[in-house]
């Protein structure tokens, strides 16, 4: 182990997001491992190791893996973007799901005159995407014969009540560096779920049937599978997912680029307050 301070890690997908949230670490120093830059200091009172995962599943799990094993870490914090999935979510909205699960495990069903079927040795407890069904897989595979499959893995009860705390404290801004603003003042959300996969989701009917399914606010590439290594190894985990984009639903062209710095400096000032909030 590279270092023996109990630290929580804070994780963004990639550059942009993570820039700000760096720029404000304390007494900070970086140590590299297996090409990933890990930031190790102090933000609000609290020491930290700051890095990006990566962007999706794979490299999500590969980078939360690779600090365990290098680095003391007594708690996971995701902060990023994310596609909205829930239609009472706005762009610029924090969304801080209570449960994560990986929505694109799944098996495509041959056609039948019935419709979709699945073979006899696979199940799915969610109603399908045409031929395409969810499968519960979790830690371990059941179809392996050990372990039992699941699909949601919980944030940490008391993580999520000081995000609630924080969140009743803070205001989140309307206008990015670059000059770009909402036409409203953008709210943070604790509570329903979060889904994350290994597609970029830009379709209208898609992100209506995961909100429907699985109740989710917000969608993503990465929060699931790191959620999945926080429970592994029983390290409190939460998330902050902004919504950069609707997933599809808005009237014009994608606009994910658009509110990227607003996001992170909202995430940033989440984050920190958050650690204000924690005993």
């Amino acid at each position: 182990m590279t270092d023996q301070t109990a630290r929580i890690a804070l994780i963004s997908a990639f550059e942009p997001e993570i820039e700000i949230l760096r720029g404000r670490i304390q007494d900070a120093q970086v140590v590299r491992h297996s090409k990933t830059d890990f930031v190790l200091g102090n933000l609000a009172e609290h020491p930290v190791v700051v890095f990006s995962s990566g962007v999706s599943m794979v490299n999500a799990a590969m980078t939360t893996q690779l600090a365990v094993d290098h680095f003391n870490i007594k708690g996971i914090v995701v902060s990023g973007v994310a596609g909205g999935a829930d239609p009472e979510l706005s762009i610029g909205d924090i969304a801080v799901p209570v449960q994560w699960g990986q929505y694109m495990e799944m098996a495509f069903a041959r056609e039948a005159d019935s419709g979709y079927e699945l073979p006899p040795f696979l199940s799915s407890d969610f109603a399908s995407f045409g031929m395409m069904h969810t499968i519960n897989l979790g830690v371990f595979e059941e179809l392996a014969g050990h372990g039992t499959s699941r699909f949601w893995f919980p944030a940490d009860a008391d993580f999520l009540a000081a995000a609630e705390a924080a969140a009743g404290k803070l205001t989140l801004s309307t206008v990015a560096p670059d000059g770009q603003h909402l036409a409203h003042a953008p709210q943070i959300y604790v509570g329903g779920g979060g889904v994350s996969g290994t597609a970029f989701v830009d379709n209208a009917k898609f992100r209506e049937w995961a909100h429907t399914t699985f109740h989710a606010r917000v969608m993503d590439m990465e929060t699931a599978a790191i959620a999945q290594v926080a429970d592994v190894h029983d390290i409190p985990f939460l998330a902050f997912r902004a919504l950069s984009d609707l997933a599809g639903a808005e009237s014009g062209s994608n606009q994910f680029e658009i509110f990227m710095s607003l996001a992170g400096g909202n995430l940033a000032d989440m984050v920190e307050a958050f650690l204000k909030e924690l005993d």
